[in-house]
């Protein structure tokens, strides 16, 4: 039997927050053979450069794609060229301790989702309405949580959340992103990929009850950024952005 090819629809959001400067970025790359490729990036502001940082590894990502033509190379090839490359300007620019950032990445052909990560940054994979894969946070809070010290939901407001224990843009002796096993595109609803000033204004409940009362992907992300946008009211909201792909 010859499975139905899904249709991808995807929509993107970004904000500034509260601070002078946007550190997030963002990527969708597409092609006529029908491969999708979406990556989100957060500059660490507090190590200064975030902007440039995150920009540059969206850039990489980019030119991997049109050099790639396995799909399963997509993700390691990229997270590699990408702290190489970082590695590189930091040197030009004199700027060592400079220039980190997080990345979450996904690259479907339409049979196959592929998902990269590292840092704090999310991917959210949804199927029949409920939550079924996120990945687990490179920070401190995280770590306290799978040890049991913390509750999942105590990640939340943390007073260590921004304390990152892997970030493009330091020296490794072995790679520190990860690679997620494939999904079959036919167990993905919809995914969504944000950035921790996203993810820490709005729990998962939220947001699928929002996927299950949304007509469409445009639909869901504009009603999970309206909730993102109520909750940060009065407390110095971070750079927040997402991307909400669904798979039909």
């Amino acid at each position: 039997m010859i499975g139905r090819e899904r249709k991808i629809s995807y929509a993107t959001y970004t904000d500034v927050g509260n601070r002078e400067v946007n550190e997030d970025s963002i990527g969708v790359f597409t092609s006529e053979s029908g491969r999708e490729g979406f990556i989100l990036c957060d500059g660490l502001g507090g190590h200064g450069m975030g902007d440039i940082a995150s920009s540059l590894v969206v850039e990489v990502f980019e030119s991997q794609y049109h050099k790639i033509s396995l799909i399963e190379d997509y993700l390691q090839e990229s997270f590699e060229a990408a702290q190489d490359v970082l590695l590189a300007e930091q040197k030009v620019r004199r700027a060592v301790r400079k220039m980190k950032t997080t990345a979450v990445a996904v690259i479907t052909d339409k049979k196959k989702v592929h998902i990269g990560y590292i840092g704090d940054s999310r991917v959210y994979v949804f199927y029949k309405n409920k939550l079924k894969v996120r990945t687990l946070d490179h920070s401190i809070p995280q770590m306290l949580a799978i040890s049991g010290d913390i509750k999942e939901s105590e990640i939340r407001g943390h007073k260590d959340r921004s304390t990152l224990l892997r970030v493009l843009g330091i020296e490794w002796e072995e790679p520190m992103y990860e690679l997620l096993q494939p999904l079959s595109i036919g167990k993905c609803q919809a995914i969504l990929c944000c950035s921790d000033g996203f993810w820490e204004q709005i729990d998962e409940a939220a947001m699928v009850k929002l996927l299950k009362t949304s007509s469409d992907v445009n639909e869901w992300l504009e009603r999970m950024k309206s909730v993102v946008m109520t909750n940060g009211v009065g407390k110095n909201m971070d750079n927040n952005s997402a991307i909400a792909i669904w798979c039909q």
